[in-house]
């Protein structure tokens, strides 16, 4: 990924951990203290990284056309995380503009909660498989805000935030991954799945290891699949709750 995308994707990350923030702070899970502090060091960053990226825009020789267009893009992720701290823009917009390639979305605003979940589920999916993982965690997003408690998102939205938080040393990113994954766990105690996301993010934490073990030996308990067995099985080894 070229310096631009990745400073792009950057900032439209921050952007999303500031309304998710806020949301959250809405709904009492986080102080006024807390939400400000986050909002600072994140505005604090955009604001180095929007001039990083205007330097390197400005220096690319990319032609006024091309320059225009991803101008645009950019212009429309921000209105996308914009519509993730709003439920119903978010509503008109996917029913407006589906991002699916080659398919069609019949049902529109008049739609039930759950299709307009699937339909962001499986938008999700489609984004995270082909790398556009911002996409994805605006659309995961998005379904929880009609769906607090929607196993899926809070599972995949919070590895992707764990994830980018491990990789920019990020703490406040990573936590809130990391709650994410534990709601998940908490909504679905008997679900595979999230339990092994929580399991390898706490075997990831440094000081973590006895919460990993725990939560492995949990995890295997539920019967997974094999595939979530294959997926686990080095950690497993790892930490020795398995055998070669």
């Amino acid at each position: 990924m070229s310096d631009v995308a990745s400073l792009r994707d950057e900032i439209a990350l921050r952007q999303s951990s500031i309304a998710d923030a806020r949301s959250e702070r809405e709904a009492g899970e986080l102080t006024g203290e807390q939400l400000s502090e986050l909002e600072s060091r994140e505005l604090a960053a955009i604001a180095r990284a929007e001039a990083r990226f205007k330097e390197l825009e400005a220096s690319s020789g990319e032609a006024p056309v091309r320059r225009s267009v991803r101008r645009h893009r950019r212009g429309l992720l921000i209105v996308a995380i914009v519509a993730f701290a709003l439920a119903i823009v978010a509503a008109v917009v996917l029913a407006l503009q589906p991002r699916q390639p080659g398919s069609s979305i019949t049902g529109g605003i008049n739609g039930s909660q759950d299709q307009r979940v699937t339909r962001l589920l499986s938008q999700a999916e489609i984004d995270q498989a082909v790398g556009n993982t911002v996409d994805a965690l605006v659309a995961y997003n998005e379904a929880l805000l009609i769906q607090s408690n929607n196993i899926e998102a809070l599972t995949q939205s919070g590895w992707l935030y764990f994830s980018a938080g491990s990789a920019d040393k990020d703490v406040a990113v990573i936590r809130r991954g990391e709650q994410r994954l534990a709601a998940a766990v908490r909504a679905a105690p008997s679900d595979p799945d999230p339990r092994l996301y929580y399991a390898i993010a706490a075997a990831s934490t440094p000081g973590s290891r006895a919460v990993a073990i725990t939560q492995f030996r949990i995890f295997v308990s539920l019967r997974p699949t094999a595939q979530l067995l294959a997926i686990a099985r080095p950690w497993l080894l790892e930490l020795k709750l398995a055998r070669n």
